[in-house]
């Protein structure tokens, strides 16, 4: 079971334990983690799930895709380690994942 950590703007970390399969995104909505709002679900079609993967994960994350990439066009301060949190699926690899989130989002 993946434990995934949520940093928000002013520093608070959530840890949430979640079974492998769903998102981030989704991690973060059943463990009512403050600042990912997920306005459509899931879907690709918002940007109020954005977070910032931390460094060492980016690898095992993977890389944007093409939809995705269009709606961090709408987000506020994208980085090179931005990302949707809806469109990460969790998997046992990413056990210890840390993700920090914007301030736009606090």
């Amino acid at each position: 079971m993946p434990k995934i950590t949520f940093i928000e703007f002013d520093g608070t970390a959530h840890e949430v334990d979640v079974p492998a399969g769903g998102s981030v995104m989704e991690a973060a909505v059943s463990n009512n983690v403050p600042g990912i709002d997920a306005d459509c679900g899931g879907a690709c079609a918002c940007a109020t799930c954005h977070v910032f993967v931390n460094e060492a994960w980016m690898d095992k994350v993977g890389e944007r895709g093409d939809m995705e990439q269009s709606m961090l066009d709408f987000a506020e301060n994208v980085r090179t380690t931005s990302r949707l949190s809806c469109q990460i699926v969790l998997t046992d690899e990413l056990d210890g994942l840390v993700v920090d989130m914007p301030e736009a989002q606090h």
